[in-house]
């Protein structure tokens, strides 16, 4: 234990990891960007190697980085994890729901619209995981999967929320910078999301293909989850495959466009999973959720 960094650093490098740049690890850590990267240089002397290349940019975790990078996040993770059941041994009595869903379900669509659950139902906490694996399921502990595919879960009752399509969409700036040039799919730069737990979403391979346009393999930016894809997006540098639940909000408010005539509809949904007997509390977020579904 002695030779561990303070925690703070690994903090502040498990940020910059996660969001793909110091300033926007600084925001959301709420200090300033020198005391970001002050903070990784003194993890790097720690260390003793370098823990990010910036040789290139933007710049990314180096093989020593990616080592730390997850072993501090498996390291926070089960301790945030100890405390909620910790604060859960202590909270017998207060009135709870555990919601399970994709990491971008719970970023962009669920936890912009808890407040207005909190505005209706004051007394239910609503506790909201996202798996690693990105593939919610109806385990103990879960009252609730909100899920993307195509149904035929067998565990519990499922019932559709939603269809959902998938678009193209970036910077307004760069779309119509794109479209000025006369550029097409198969000319503009693209936002990749590959990681070995997301094979059940579509990728840019897919989308082409579906659309039949031909475009030589490889190029553009390539990250491991969806929301440091959308920083990328909202920076300009590319187009990003988008669903409706997570980018339709940004869309509307004009921080992102679609590609023109760029909608596919593969087939898939949202669905919501329930244990066969539910609780009362349980049935109330549902019911909330429904509605805020009819809204998508």
């Amino acid at each position: 234990m002695d030779h561990l960094p303070p925690l703070r650093l690994l903090v502040t490098f498990e940020a910059i990891s996660r969001h793909g740049s110091m300033r926007d690890a600084a925001q959301r850590l709420n200090v300033t960007q020198p005391a970001v990267s002050q903070a990784l240089k003194a993890l790097e002397d720690h260390v003793g190697v370098a823990l990010f290349d910036r040789s290139v940019r933007p710049a990314r975790l180096t093989d020593a980085g990616e080592m730390l990078s997850r072993a501090v996040r498996e390291g926070l993770g089960r301790i945030a994890a100890t405390l909620e059941d910790i604060r859960a041994l202590h909270a017998i009595g207060e009135r709870q729901v555990t919601v399970s869903c994709t990491l971008g379900m719970a970023t962009y669509w669920l936890m912009p619209k808890l407040p207005m659950f909190y505005a209706a139902y004051p007394e239910l906490t609503v506790n909201v995981q996202a798996p690693a694996t990105d593939l919610p399921v109806l385990s103990p502990g879960i009252d609730v999967a909100l899920r993307y595919g195509r149904g035929g879960w067998r565990e519990g009752r499922t019932e559709k929320l939603f269809a959902e399509v998938i678009c193209p969409v970036g910077a307004p700036a760069l779309v119509e910078r794109l479209l000025a040039e006369g550029a097409t799919l198969a000319e503009a730069p693209l936002i990749h999301v590959r990681n070995p737990h997301n094979d059940h979403w579509a990728g840019w391979e897919d989308y082409l293909q579906a659309r039949g346009i031909q475009r030589p393999r490889g190029g553009g930016q390539i990250f491991n989850n969806y929301v440091q894809a959308a920083q990328a997006i909202y920076d300009g540098r590319g187009l990003m495959l988008g669903w409706r639940s997570i980018t339709g909000q940004a869309e509307r408010d004009g921080a992102l466009r679609a590609w023109p005539d760029g909608a596919l509809d593969l087939g898939t949904s949202y669905f919501v999973t329930t244990p066969t007997t539910p609780s009362q509390d349980t049935l109330l977020f549902v019911d909330w959720v429904r509605k805020a579904a009819a809204t998508v």
